[in-house]
């Protein structure tokens, strides 16, 4: 009877060896969605040759190294010129870098105000790195010390002093009262 049971345990421990493991999936699609890196209260510098083009600041960042882009989150950029002096102001609920190019777009609520009291107001541009340029082709308003001008497209400079609105739908000068 001790045979017996010996055999069928050594049979019953060569069986056991034989069986193949079974190894847990991993799922290694959901991790390209994942972010490489994360931030909160973040402040990222533009510059260029020694001098401060822009200064961003944001509640949250994400970013994603296979799409070389950087998302964010309650935005406010800070513009300078050459004497590395602040001249405009850009804020924003989302955002986003192209980390290859640096140009950044500015989405929902953008609201973009200079040191001559111009303000614009639009859903979605972008600030191209290259150029310093503004761009959109949404709505636009723009509201400064004289007029109101509304319409679609715009290009401006990062300063909002030379700016063009593609399809103007409304303009007006604004009277003494109202200056």
């Amino acid at each position: 009877m001790k045979y017996l049971l010996v055999i069928m345990l050594l049979i019953i421990s060569l069986i056991g060896c034989g069986e193949e493991k079974l190894k847990p999936e991993i799922d290694t699609n959901g991790s390209k969605d994942m972010p490489i890196q994360e931030s909160w209260n973040s402040k990222i510098l533009f510059s260029q040759e020694g001098r401060i083009k822009a200064v961003l600041y944001t509640k949250h960042l994400e970013v994603f190294d296979e799409k070389n882009e950087t998302f964010l989150k309650d935005i406010i950029i800070e513009f300078y010129d050459s004497n590395n002096v602040k001249t405009t102001k850009l804020t924003a609920l989302n955002g986003k870098v192209d980390d290859l190019t640096k140009n950044m777009f500015a989405i929902e609520n953008v609201v973009v105000a200079n040191d001559s009291g111009v303000v614009l107001t639009t859903d979605e541009l972008m600030w191209r790195n290259s150029d310093e340029k503004i761009i959109t082709d949404k709505f636009v308003r723009i509201v400064s010390n004289e007029e109101i001008i509304e319409g679609y497209g715009l290009v401006s400079d990062q300063h909002l002093k030379n700016y063009v609105i593609k399809k103007i739908t409304y303009s007006a000068v604004k009277s003494n009262n109202e200056k």
